[in-house]
Formats: C-alpha cells, sequence, structure tokens
C-alpha cells in the first residue's frame, strides 16, 4: 500500500499575501477549526513576529486543542550576526509553542550571494544551527528550501547539501519548493527522484509549488509520484502573485485519481463547502471555474452535451460531482437543444414530455430572447418564471398600476436622493408605497416589498445581493439596450434573474419583478410539499 500523503496547509500564512486577500485574528481561527475538521494534517499559522495579527492567532490558538492537524509557526533560518539562542526570530517560534514549525532557508547560491550576501559555508552553518536549536526543543522541524528547484537547475551540488544539513541537524521533513513558480512537471519530477535517492530514509520528502507557469497542481502531483509524501498548498490557490498550487484540485487529485490517501475519505465531499467557507471570510467570490469545486466545474450547456450526460453522466464529467460536495447544473442558452430544457424543468419540478410541443416552445421562445439580449445562464429564476408563463400555469400575484422614480441633486457636492413610488393591485385592493434608497433601483426594491409586505410578509426575508449593468451595444451611445442581472437571496437560497431594454429602470424593474416572483411562488411550492 502506498504511504500516505501529508497535506500542510499555507492558506493563513502563503495564501495571505495574495492581492486582495485579508483575515482577521478571529477569521483565521475560524478557517483552522474547519481544516482541522476536514482532515488537513499541518495548518502552517503565520509567521510570529512578522505582524501583531500573526502573533494574535497563535495565542488565540493556545487554549484550543485540534483533533487532527498540527498547527505550524513559519520563520527564516537565524541570522547571521546571531547566535541560535539568541535570535529573536527562532525565539518568536518558541513563543507560539506549536508542536511543529517550518523555517525556510536559501538553498540557490544566487540568494545566497545576492540577498543574505554571506559566504555559501555561512549559510550551511545558519541552516544546521537553526534546524538543530529547533528540534533541541522538541519541535518537529520541517525544512522549506527556498528556491530549490532553481538553484539546483544552477548548481545541483549546492543545492543537495542544503538539503542534508537540515536532515542531519533535526529536520525532519525536508520540503523542495518552486518559489518563483516557473518549473514544469517534468523539471519537478526528475529533480525530486534524485533528492529521494540522495536523502536519508528517515527524512520525509515534500513539495512547495506556485502557479506562475500554471503548473502548481500539476507540479505538487508529479513530486508524489517521484516520492514526495508531504504536499504543501492553499485553499482556493490563494497566495503572491499567480497564487499557490491549488489544494481543492490537489486533494481529490491525490485521492480520487491517484489513490493515494490524504484526508479521511468521509471529507472529500465537503470540499466545496471549504473552498467557499475560506472564500466567505476572504470577502472574495468564489472562482466559478475552478475545478473540483467551482460552481461552473460540472456546467454543461451544448445540447449535445447534455443529452449525452442524461443518458450517462461519465460520458462529460470526469468525476461524480457529489463526491466533492458539487453538483451538475446544465445551463440555457441560444446553445440549448430539447435535453437542455427537459433538465431544466426537472430541476424546477415541472413534468414535460420530450417529444411533445412543450419543449419546442419553450426552446424556439429562449432563443428569440436570448438573441434579442436576455441572458439565463445566471438567471435561473427568470427562466423558471418563463417556463412557467409559457406553460400557462405561472400566477401573477400582484398586478403593477404604474411606479415613478425621481433622482435628485441639490449641489455640485451633495449627493444624489433616489426616490421610487409604486401601485400595485393584489386581490383587487390597490395599494401604494414610496421608498428612499441608495439608488434608483435600490429604491424601487425597497418601495416594491414595502407595498406587498400586507399581503405577503415574507418578502421582508428576501433582499438583493447583487446587481449588474451590461451595455449591449456600445454603437447607440446611451440609447444603447441594456441588460441587468439581479442576484437574490433569502439567506439560505440564492437566485438570478434577469430584464432587458433600453432603459436601464425598465430592464432593472425587469428582473426585480422576477426575482420577487419566484421567491413567492417557491414559497408557495415549498408549502404544498
Amino acid at each position: 500500500m502506498a504511504p500516505k500523503v501529508h497535506i500542510y496547509d499555507t492558506t493563513l500564512r502563503d495564501g495571505t499575501q495574495a492581492e486582495g486577500i485579508s483575515f482577521s485574528v478571529t477569521d483565521k481561527v475560524r478557517i483552522a477549526e474547519q481544516l482541522d475538521a476536514f482532515g488537513i494534517d499541518y495548518i502552517e499559522g503565520g509567521w510570529p513576529g512578522s505582524n501583531p495579527r500573526d502573533m494574535g492567532f497563535f495565542e488565540a490558538m493556545r487554549g484550543r486543542k485540534l483533533a487532527h492537524a498540527k498547527l505550524t509557526a513559519f520563520g527564516s533560518t537565524r541570522r547571521n550576526t546571531h547566535r541560535a539562542e539568541e535570535d529573536p526570530n527562532l525565539l518568536r517560534l518558541l513563543e507560539a509553542e506549536t508542536p511543529a514549525v517550518a523555517i525556510f532557508g536559501k538553498s540557490w547560491l544566487l540568494h545566497v550571494h545576492d540577498v543574505l550576501r554571506v559566504s555559501p559555508e555561512d549559510n550551511l552553518r545558519m541552516i544546521a544551527d537553526s534546524c538543530r536549536f529547533l528540534a533541541d526543543q522538541g519541535r518537529e522541524v520541517i525544512f522549506d528550501a527556498e528556491h530549490f528547484l532553481d538553484g539546483y537547475l544552477d548548481q545541483p551540488d549546492y543545492a543537495l547539501e542544503v538539503l542534508k544539513t537540515a536532515a542531519a541537524n533535526g529536520a525532519t521533513c525536508i520540503v523542495l519548493c518552486d518559489t518563483n513558480g516557473g518549473r514544469l512537471p517534468h523539471e519537478v519530477s526528475e529533480i525530486a527522484r534524485v533528492v529521494r535517492a540522495a536523502l536519508p530514509e528517515t527524512a520525509e520528502l515534500g513539495i512547495h509549488c506556485h502557479n506562475d507557469s500554471g503548473c502548481g497542481v500539476a507540479n505538487s502531483l508529479a513530486a508524489v509520484l517521484a516520492g514526495a509524501t508531504h504536499v504543501q498548498g492553499t485553499i482556493n490557490g490563494f497566495g503572491e502573485r499567480c497564487g499557490n498550487a491549488d489544494l481543492c484540485s490537489i486533494i481529490p487529485g491525490l485521492q480520487l485519481k491517484m489513490g493515494r490517501t490524504c484526508v479521511p475519505e468521509r471529507s472529500m465531499s465537503h470540499l466545496r463547502e471549504l473552498s467557499r467557507f475560506v472564500c466567505d471570510l476572504a470577502n472574495v467570490r468564489e472562482n466559478i471555474r475552478l475545478p473540483y469545486v467551482g460552481q461552473a466545474a460540472f456546467a454543461h450547456k451544448g445540447g449535445m452535451h447534455v443529452n449525452a450526460v442524461a443518458k450517462n453522466a461519465t460520458t462529460f464529467e470526469h468525476i461524480p460531482p457529489e463526491t466533492v460536495g458539487n453538483r451538475r447544473r446544465v445551463l440555457v442558452s441560444d446553445l440549448s437543444g430539447g435535453s437542455n430544457i427537459l433538465f431544466k424543468a426537472e430541476e424546477h419540478h415541472i413534468s414535460l414530455d420530450g417529444k411533445g410541443e412543450e419543449v419546442r416552445q419553450i426552446l424556439d421562445e429562449l432563443k428569440r430572447l436570448e438573441a434579442e439580449g436576455y441572458e439565463y445562464e445566471s438567471a435561473d429564476a427568470s427562466f423558471k418564471v418563463l417556463m412557467d408563463k409559457l406553460l400557462k400555469r405561472h400566477r401573477n400575484f400582484f398586478d403593477l398600476e404604474g411606479f415613478r422614480v425621481i433622482i435628485e441633486k441639490r449641489g455640485p457636492d451633495a449627493p444624489c436622493l433616489s426616490e421610487a413610488t409604486i401601485k400595485v393591485k393584489v386581490d383587487g385592493e390597490t395599494e401604494i408605497a414610496a421608498a428612499e434608497g441608495d439608488g434608483p433601483v435600490n429604491a424601487l426594491d425597497i418601495a416594491l416589498r414595502k407595498v406587498l409586505k400586507r399581503f405577503y410578509p415574507e418578502v421582508e426575508n428576501m433582499s438583493l445581493r447583487d446587481f449588474k449593468v451590461r451595455i449591449l451595444d456600445g454603437k447607440e451611445g446611451t440609447a444603447a439596450k441594456t441588460r441587468v442581472l439581479i442576484e437574490s437571496s433569502d439567506g439560505k437560497n440564492i437566485w438570478g434573474t434577469v430584464g432587458v431594454s433600453e432603459n436601464i429602470i425598465e430592464a432593472s424593474w425587469e428582473a426585480l419583478l422576477d426575482s420577487i416572483e419566484h421567491f413567492l411562488i417557491q414559497n408557495q411550492e415549498e408549502g404544498k410539499r
């Protein structure tokens, strides 16, 4: 049986070096707890002493017991001007009170000469002293050989001597770092095999890749094939420049494709959940095209593809999406065929005859509307409303008698004021309401829900999450047709709607109307189930 591969997560340290990514101490604690519950072996919490937030994290974690993972503090080898037992960086690593520590040292002579500006011999002594000092203090020492792959290709003998020095002085795991992210899988595999043969069997071999050549995941898997049993990376590939190797691809690649155990089997179905959790705390939108965990990872659009997937999912899916906690999605567009319509109808609990006229009618109307600028890929709720109308099963919850939107600006430095007034009829009763908002659409949304809440109080539970505007024909200037996409939520579910018009307010109204009606329909249908 192949040995287990240990997963080392550096989202809380290397991941935070990504542009636009920042975590509070509380965020880091919550992520660490999720990583531990998922079954990650090592959680690198940060560099104690480099900033108050990282030290605050280790202080916050001091009283918490992790069920599976080893918390790890990160730092560098001692300075050339300090003895190991007096080096502030090494002492801060001990103050973090983590069972494992990771220290990086220079393995590329270019860095030894041009960055550290010390002799090759002094660099080796710094590595030896630092590893020995930390090991003697009872810490598990992981040595990150910074820029190793570039260093090996430049001066292989010296790069290997760096690794041997660390291993001989107490480092139990030797990590080959592709710090610049420029190496390719065949290079990583060849070098890792040489290193594995050169190191003592007691030293675990690890890999740490960046994604600057787009090969971070592939390089990590190549290293495992060559003997590495310790893989470092981040959730969603967060990291400096182009990011780190993405654990959300590495973990299923290892466990599902290569048969190498790295996390508990029960955890795999929570991979997408973990990915989204980290995105939420980072306050960034998920990358829908991420392999395995992205929203689009198992999305099918072409009619022939959908037809094939409906017959046998393995025709266009490399794994069952549920394996990693994802789901199959079928998109509808002007590329759709009858299979797309049948799949979406079934998804919305609508029964259609695959050979009947209804499917052709819906498909024809879909293609007509897409030609006019509507787009239903991100507006699933609008497509549901469209199907209901064409099938004569749509219920009008209210009738619009009119609305007015006023935008006023009093003076060059004054903010714009938006006010909407709306008049609707529900079951023969007319109701009028007005509201102010941050913008005209926000004001219209608030006014509409205000006027409806007497009849449908549940509308207070929904809100708009996102609002996107696309000009469809720039040649028409300010008279161009506009597409508006609205994303709404009730706290549990998220749905998208679309509207198109030359008037941006009217397009917004269409999307807003579909959003409200979809919400009310869903509530009604759930009440019947």
